[in-house]
C-alpha cells in the first residue's frame, strides 16, 4: 500500500513531544532506539554529522529517520548511512517506511550518492527483509555486531 502524503519535516521546538512520542511495537524495540535515544545520540556524536526529520503524513508524525550525512571522519566517512528508521507502531504496514525510505534515496541521490548504508542487529523480527524488499544487499562487513547493508544506485 502506497502512502503518497509521506514527507519528511524538520524536527523543532513545536513537534519535538509528539515526535518523541513516538513507539515501535514491544518486539521491534531490541532492533530500533527510542526517538529520544536517538536525538540524544545525534548531541554526543557531532562527527557522525546527524541529519535527521521526523515522518509524516498530513499534520500527523508518524515516524523519525536519521542519517550519518557523509561524516568527515570514521568508517562512512564521505558516505550516508541510514542510523535510524522508526515508523510508529500504530502505523507499520502502510508502507510509509518504503516510502521514506523512497524519499530519503532520493536526497542522498541529489547529494551526489551512488549508494546509501544501513546496518541492522540480527535476530527474531530482523528488518533484514524490510531492506532486502527494497533492495539493499549486505556488503558482508559487520559494524558493532550489526549488518551492513548497501543499495547501489544506477548511473544516472
Amino acid at each position: 500500500m502506497r502512502s503518497p502524503d509521506v514527507h519528511l519535516r524538520e524536527i523543532t521546538d513545536d513537534n519535538r513531544d509528539a515526535v518523541r512520542a513516538l513507539r515501535v511495537r514491544r518486539d521491534q524495540k531490541q532492533f530500533v532506539a527510542s526517538v529520544s535515544k536517538s536525538l540524544k545520540q545525534a548531541a554526543q556524536h557531532p562527527e557522525a554529522n546527524p541529519w535527521y526529520r521526523a515522518v509524516y503524513i498530513g499534520d500527523e508524525p508518524v515516524g523519525f529517520v536519521m542519517l550519518s550525512w557523509k561524516p568527515s571522519a570514521g568508517p562512512y566517512t564521505g558516505r550516508h548511512f541510514i542510523w535510524r528508521l522508526l515508523i510508529d507502531k500504530h502505523h507499520q504496514g502502510r508502507g510509509i517506511g518504503r516510502e521514506t525510505l523512497t524519499q530519503i534515496a532520493a536526497l542522498v541521490r541529489e547529494d551526489g550518492a551512488t549508494e546509501l548504508l544501513t546496518s541492522y542487529d540480527p535476530g527474531d523480527g530482523e528488518p533484514w527483509p524490510f531492506y532486502q524488499k527494497f533492495g539493499f544487499e549486505p556488503t558482508g562487513e559487520i559494524d558493532d555486531g550489526e549488518i551492513v547493508l548497501r543499495i547501489v544506485f544506477p548511473a544516472q
